[in-house]
């Protein structure tokens, strides 16, 4: 892979009363949500430590990590994640497959005065999508690139959204433990050079990684 994770320390940091208020929003947003389903309708969901994802997203920011102020959440789910890189003053956008979850994350992005694009779509852009292999998820990526050095022909864009993929300067996702090799391919097919994903594994594990030239 054309990655390389940089060490960073995550700091116990407060928030402010805008990112709590949003914090303890979306939280009941998720209660509400699992209330009035059931298993089988709700989407499988362990939660974050929001605090903690704001903290980590601030100190990469501080650092001037990201070489561009363009945010994509990878499920983004309520927007939690999405709401916090625009109070940070990113371009943000949230990727969210599920249509119930997205309508409910732009109404509660609107309540809140907070400018985000939340598109219902594949995390995958077009050409790309996975599948279970026998150490978890993996990668399959277009005809066009016969070889993981290859790059897309032409540029990747999610459809909804306004810009290419190699705009986005920071990259955010949860991943499920099976699928957190899988989102480390993905960051290394599509994003341009010296973007950065942010990777939540666990509340005391978050891992930064730079897409850096290939060779």
């Amino acid at each position: 892979m054309a990655i390389e994770e940089i060490e960073i320390e995550v700091p116990e940091a407060g928030v402010s009363d805008e990112v709590a208020r949003l914090i303890e929003t979306c939280s009941r947003g998720w209660e509400r949500f699992f209330a009035d389903n059931d298993d089988h309708q709700a989407p499988r969901f362990v939660p974050s430590v929001p605090e903690r994802v704001f903290a980590a997203l601030e100190e990469v920011t501080n650092r001037n990590l990201p070489p561009h102020r363009v945010f994509c959440e990878w499920g983004s789910g309520f927007g939690t994640a999405t709401c916090m890189a625009s109070l940070l003053g990113y371009e943000a956008y949230g990727i969210e497959i599920e249509e119930e979850l997205v309508r409910l994350s732009r109404a509660l992005a609107r309540r809140l005065g907070i400018l985000v694009e939340i598109i219902c779509t594949s995390m995958f852009p077009e050409g790309y999508d996975s599948y279970s292999g026998v150490g978890g998820a993996e990668l399959v990526r277009p005809e066009s690139c016969s070889d993981r050095d290859d790059e897309p022909r032409s540029p990747l864009r999610y459809n909804g959204m306004a810009i290419d993929v190699a705009e986005i300067g920071l990259f955010f996702a949860y991943p499920w433990p099976e699928e957190r090799e899988l989102i480390q391919e993905l960051f290394d097919a599509v994003a341009a050079e010296g973007a950065i994903l942010v990777a939540y594994h666990t509340d005391t594990e978050v891992r930064v990684f730079r897409k850096v030239a290939s060779g």
